[in-house]
């Protein structure tokens, strides 16, 4: 069975840092690029970051690059996102999601988010004071 789990969301303070983990089973990271897209209230669904198949290559919104960082433990079968200088805006729920390779590499706009084939069930976080 594939699947993706999400953990690491919580509290944390604006400044603050957390570390996300998308850890994957019934398949191969080497086949599959991986992203990172969150959902806040009110807000549109927004693709923050991408990681290609096997660690290739990487993607980032405007809005959280140089602040954010992905990563991929293949060993682990696991994505992390390093989230670093934390806002009240990037408040969400973060979800990861896997892309076959026979797509092509990483994409991060809403509008081919139904070629993410993959979903985990989400982590929240919240920054606030």
């Amino acid at each position: 069975q594939l699947q993706l789990v999400e953990s690491g969301g919580g509290l944390v303070q604006p400044g603050g840092s957390l570390r996300l983990s998308c850890a994957a089973s019934g398949f191969t990271l080497d086949d599959y690029a991986i992203a990172w897209f969150r959902q806040a209230p009110g807000k549109d669904n927004e693709g923050v970051s991408c990681i290609g198949s096997s660690g290739g290559s990487t993607m980032y919104a405007d809005s959280v690059k140089g602040r954010f960082t992905i990563s991929t433990d293949n060993a682990k079968s696991t994505v992390s996102l390093q989230m670093n200088s934390l806002k009240p805006e990037d408040t969400a729920v973060y979800y990861c999601a896997a892309r076959s390779d026979v797509l092509g590499g990483c994409v991060l706009t809403v509008a081919k988010r139904h070629e993410y084939n993959y979903w985990g069930q989400g982590t929240t976080v919240t920054v606030s004071s």
